[in-house]
C-alpha cells in the first residue's frame, strides 16, 4: 500500500478537496486535519507515484501544498505533521518519528516523556501488556496500524448523486453582491463535484434563506432564489460566476439572508473541450455562447435574439427571430437537401431591384450564377391574396457579394418581369 497525506490550507474547502481526490482513488478519508489517500491500486494508471501526486496537486492549482507519503496512513500523517512543524526528518522511519506527531499518543505525552519514551520506536519496545494496562488498548491498536501489522479501516468519502449544498453565512448578507461573494465556496465545491462525477452543468439554482419573516407588517417568503442556465454544459466556474453576478445585480433581496443553498437542476455527461494544436485556433476570451448568455441576463432574454430556421415552403417564412437562450439546434437530418442553397440572412421585406434591359442591378449589374429555381406555394392558403410564383437565382455583385434574388412570373398585365433581392449570403 502507498498512502498520501495532504494538508489543505485553512481557507480551503476540505470537502471540495476530498471530492477532487476521488478522481485519483476511491479510497479517500478525512482524518483529523488532513486528507488521506490510498493510491497503491491506481498509481500505475497515472504513470507512477510522482506523476499521480503532480496531477493531484495541479488539479487544485496548489502545487506547493504540504504533503507526505508512507506505507501506512498513520505514518504518512506523522510525516506530514513533522514537515508542517518545520522539524528535521529522523534518520530511521518510523522508529525515529516523534510521539507528538502520533494522534493516539497525544493524551499520554507527559507520562511517556517522564519514562523516557519520545519516539514511536521506543513506544513499540515497551511491554505490550504494560502499555495496554496503563494507556489502553487503543494506543496499541493505533501503533500496530502505523506499522502495518493491522488493517486500516476508515469511512471513505463518497460523492452524492445530486449536488445540493447548503452553508450558513458567517454574517447576514444584506445585498446581492454579498451573496455572490458568499457563494464562492459553493461554486468551488460544485466544480470539484462536477469533475469527480465527470459531468457538465446546464442549469443550477441559487437559493437564500431570509432572516426575517415580516417587514413593516408584510409577510415575507422563507426563501428567495434565482436560476442560472447555460446553452452548453460547463465546468467553468468563472462563466457561472459572471452569470450569477449579472443576475444578482438585478435582484433585490427582500430581507437579510443567513443561509445560502446551491443545487444542480440539470447535468449531462462531460465530453471535455475540443482544442487544437494550432495557435490561431486557441482563441482567448469568452466563447460566443457565453457572451450571449451574459448579455441575455443583463439586457433581458427577449432583447437578445438570433435567427432560427423554420420548416416552411414559403421563403419569407423560413426564418424567425427568437430569444437566443430558447433557440434550439435542428435535429440531425431535419430539413431538405436543397436548404444548403438558401442564404443565411433573409430580408424582412424583399427589396425591389432596378432592371436595365433584362439585367437586374444592385450596386451595379448582377451576374446570375445558377439556373432558375421555381417556387410555387401558398396556393392552398385562403389568407394570402395571391399564390407565390417566383424564379429564384444566386447572383454575384462586385460590391455586395453573393445575393439571393428572384424574378416574379409575368402576369397578363405586366410587360416586364420584376426582380427582388430577398437574401444575402454571409
Amino acid at each position: 500500500m502507498y498512502w498520501i497525506a495532504l494538508q489543505p490550507l485553512p481557507h480551503d474547502d476540505a470537502k471540495a478537496w476530498g471530492w477532487r481526490a476521488l478522481q485519483f482513488t476511491p479510497r479517500v478519508a478525512c482524518v483529523d486535519e488532513a486528507l488521506l489517500l490510498e493510491v497503491g491500486a491506481s498509481e500505475r494508471l497515472f504513470g507512477g507515484r510522482k506523476r499521480l501526486l503532480r496531477r493531484l496537486l495541479r488539479a487544485s492549482g496548489l502545487e506547493t501544498m504540504p504533503w507526505a507519503a508512507g506505507p501506512t496512513s498513520l505514518m504518512a500523517l506523522s510525516l506530514l505533521r513533522l514537515q508542517r512543524g518545520g522539524q528535521s526528518m529522523p534518520l530511521a522511519v518510523p522508529w525515529g518519528l516523534p510521539l507528538a506527531t502520533f494522534t493516539a499518543a497525544q493524551a499520554h505525552l507527559d507520562t511517556l516523556e517522564r519514562v523516557g519514551v519520545t519516539t514511536l520506536g521506543e513506544l513499540r519496545e515497551l511491554p505490550r501488556a504494560g502499555v495496554a494496562r496503563r494507556f489502553g488498548s487503543e494506543l496499541l491498536d493505533a501503533l500496530d496500524r502505523a506499522w502495518g501489522d493491522k488493517p486500516e479501516r476508515y469511512e471513505w468519502l463518497s460523492l452524492p448523486a445530486v449536488f445540493d449544498e447548503n452553508q450558513e453565512l458567517p454574517e447576514l448578507a444584506t445585498s446581492a453582491p454579498e451573496l455572490l461573494q458568499a457563494s464562492s465556496h459553493l461554486l468551488h465545491r460544485l466544480q470539484a463535484w462536477l469533475q469527480a462525477r465527470n459531468l457538465g452543468v446546464l442549469a443550477l439554482e441559487l437559493e437564500w434563506t431570509l432572516d426575517l419573516r415580516r417587514i413593516d407588517g408584510k409577510p415575507l417568503p422563507s426563501t428567495e432564489k434565482v436560476e442560472l442556465r447555460t446553452a452548453q454544459p460547463t465546468q467553468d466556474m468563472r462563466h457561472l460566476r459572471r452569470l450569477a453576478s449579472e443576475r444578482l445585480t438585478r435582484t433585490t433581496i427582500s430581507a437579510p439572508a443567513n443561509h445560502l443553498r446551491l443545487r444542480t437542476l440539470e447535468t449531462v455527461p462531460w465530453g471535455g473541450r475540443t482544442t487544437s494544436l494550432l495557435p490561431e485556433d486557441q482563441k482567448q476570451g469568452e466563447r460566443l455562447h457565453e457572451l450571449v448568455e451574459r448579455l441575455s441576463v443583463r439586457l433581458g432574454a427577449k432583447n437578445v435574439t438570433i435567427v432560427q430556421p423554420r420548416q416552411d415552403h414559403r421563403p419569407e417564412s423560413m426564418q424567425e427571430w427568437v430569444p437566443a437562450l430558447s433557440a434550439q439546434e435542428p435535429a440531425p437530418g431535419e430539413g431538405k437537401a436543397e436548404d444548403v442553397l438558401f442564404p443565411s440572412w433573409l430580408l424582412t421585406e424583399p427589396l425591389r431591384l432596378q432592371v436595365k434591359g433584362d439585367q437586374p442591378w444592385y450596386q451595379g449589374p448582377l451576374q446570375l450564377l445558377t439556373r432558375a429555381r421555381r417556387i410555387e406555394t401558398s396556393w392552398w392558403n385562403s389568407d394570402v391574396e395571391a399564390p407565390v410564383v417566383r424564379d429564384y437565382f444566386i447572383a454575384r455583385s462586385e460590391k455586395a457579394g453573393l445575393l439571393w434574388i428572384y424574378r416574379e412570373r409575368l402576369s397578363a398585365e405586366q410587360e416586364h418581369a420584376q426582380w427582388f433581392l430577398h437574401g444575402i449570403y454571409a
